[in-house]
């Protein structure tokens, strides 16, 4: 008996059944983290508290928002990163665990409340950092400059290194900044620029790039750094591209780390790096120029901060 002849839809939903892409609903099991990527849990008297000094002193700091994976071994060595300027962030980058939202006023009494945590904790290297505060970039620079000074003023011989947002290319925001003498200025360029759009919202390759550049003209001798995440999605070669815009504008610090997902809402994690690869990295930064490269999984913009600063030979060792 003959087969009737299929008709062009026929025929058309034939071939689009065969190109449906077939979806695993089996649950999964997450891999397993590598060996070299797990840290100790956060433990210890020195922990508990710091944790309680934080909460008395109304503080925030971006080991907990930002659920740093070194945040029991920095913090039972007394070293913590401030995070000034509420909890709340106007950008939603891809990657960070730090809560969005719409900011509070900013609290100006908050500056002296870092410097008081930072001359009761006796630290000899004091790290400041801040949400993006898109809504009032010279008030964010004026807070950073008034806690250099209150640190200045509280903590007197302790070292200041700020980590702070790009300010939306406002240069007189980075002046003042700048002309507040901290110790280090760090702003992050991390990642490649083909993946700006989804992972770093709001934020701009080359106005990162240019801010770093800018402080260096605004005083050569100022100790810069920046900090880049890897398993995103980047290759290699766009990697070791940065590493040559950064060197070109003469950034001295540069940290290597490990993107760890925050949550299933957050930018997909795209591989691990192994230690041989972080190691490459470093070897192929160092050979351009920069005086102190920390590279490995676990690295992030603080880890070790005061020891990378006395590297350099710019800053005073502890």
């Amino acid at each position: 008996m003959a087969t009737a002849p299929q008709t062009a839809s026929q025929a058309a939903s034939q071939i689009d059944a065969q190109q449906l892409i077939q979806i695993d609903l089996s649950p999964r099991r997450p891999a397993p983290k590598p060996e070299w990527l797990k840290a100790r849990a956060p433990l210890g008297d020195t922990f508990h508290s710091l944790k309680k000094l934080a909460r008395e002193l109304n503080l925030h700091t971006v080991c907990e928002s930002a659920q740093c994976p070194n945040i029991g071994e920095c913090w039972n060595h007394k070293t913590a990163t401030f995070m000034m300027l509420g909890n709340l962030c106007t950008r939603r980058c891809g990657f960070c665990a730090v809560p969005k939202g719409r900011p509070e006023p900013i609290d100006w009494d908050e500056p002296a409340r870092v410097a008081e945590a930072v001359a009761k904790l006796g630290l000899k290297h004091a790290v400041i950092t801040s949400v993006n505060r898109d809504d009032d970039n010279l008030g964010a620079a004026r807070a950073f400059v008034l806690v250099i000074q209150e640190i200045r003023s509280q903590a007197p011989g302790c070292q200041v290194e700020v980590l702070t947002p790009d300010f939306q290319g406002n240069e007189e925001s980075i002046r003042l900044v700048v002309e507040a003498r901290p110790e280090i200025l760090n702003h992050n360029i991390e990642t490649v620029p083909r993946l700006y759009r989804v992972a770093k919202s709001g934020g701009r390759y080359e106005r990162s790039l240019r801010f770093l550049e800018f402080a260096k003209e605004l005083a050569p001798k100022i100790v810069t750094k920046t900090g880049i995440i890897v398993g995103m999605g980047e290759e290699m070669h766009e990697l070791l591209e940065v590493f040559r815009d950064l060197a070109r504008v003469k950034v001295d610090i540069l940290t290597i780390g490990q993107y760890l997902r925050p949550s299933r809402d957050h930018l997909p994690m795209a591989r691990y790096y192994t230690p041989e690869e972080f190691a490459f990295l470093k070897q192929q930064a160092l050979g351009m120029g920069f005086r102190h490269v920390e590279s490995g999984p676990l690295v992030r913009s603080s880890y070790h901060a005061h020891e990378q600063a006395a590297s350099t030979g710019l800053t005073l060792p502890g």
